[in-house]
């Protein structure tokens, strides 16, 4: 959600991404939480599983989304790398049940968290990795999910904000990368920047795994 996951792959430092991101963590706060899930993700809530199922929030932030999603009765594992905005999550939302790990793409180790999710969220994340991360990132993210799983990605497009490390990454290439893998996209759309920047516009992606199981791992083999 945050625009702020931090890549690990190839030896690059995990603050190469969430640079920015400590130092303004309070005034994201109040700007993250200004805007709703629904509102976010209006043009995918129908593909969102409607009974409770296991999914990961990557670059979680505050916690917005992460706090929808259970209180829909899912269970929620929520990935976010800049403490700041952990500490944040968990005073906002104490009571939602979240899960909160301290963890990055593309290598997304989550060691306290085996086994697969039937959703991936990466809200505002993507754009953070190099086209190495991004293919290194994929890969772990078909690998995650159950088969029939979704990803479900929104990119920012746009200016790069002042002293943030971002790439300008289209829903094609990511469509295209996610084919790679044996995810299938079910939904594509952009809409306009919900805090009214008139320069800024985002892709809203929805990829699915195949209902055969082990096909990510099958891709995962093929591409290393």
């Amino acid at each position: 959600m945050s625009d702020q996951l931090a890549p690990t792959g190839g030896g690059i430092s995990p603050a190469r991404g969430t640079a920015g991101y400590a130092e303004t963590a309070d005034a994201l706060a109040v700007q993250y939480e200004e805007v709703t899930f629904d509102e976010v993700h209006r043009d995918v809530l129908r593909l969102i599983p409607a009974e409770p199922v296991r999914i990961l929030d990557v670059g979680a932030g505050t916690g917005r989304d992460a706090a929808a999603l259970a209180a829909r009765g899912h269970s929620v594992v929520a990935v976010e790398p800049t403490a700041e905005l952990r500490t944040h999550g968990r005073r906002i939302h104490a009571d939602s049940g979240i899960d909160w790990v301290d963890d990055v793409l593309p290598d997304l180790t989550l060691s306290r968290h085996t086994g697969r999710f039937d959703a991936v969220f990466a809200t505002a994340v993507w754009m953070h990795l190099d086209a190495e991360e991004r293919r290194h990132a994929m890969a772990r993210i078909a690998v995650l999910l159950v088969p029939g799983g979704r990803f479900f990605v929104n990119l920012r497009h746009g200016p790069v904000p002042d002293g943030r490390h971002m790439f300008d990454v289209s829903a094609a290439e990511t469509v295209e990368l996610g084919g790679a893998y044996g995810l299938q996209t079910v939904h594509r759309s952009e809409r306009p920047d919900l805090h009214g920047r008139d320069n800024v516009w985002w892709s809203c992606l929805v990829l699915q795994a195949n209902d055969a199981d082990d096909s990510a791992i099958t891709q995962l083999n093929a591409n290393s």
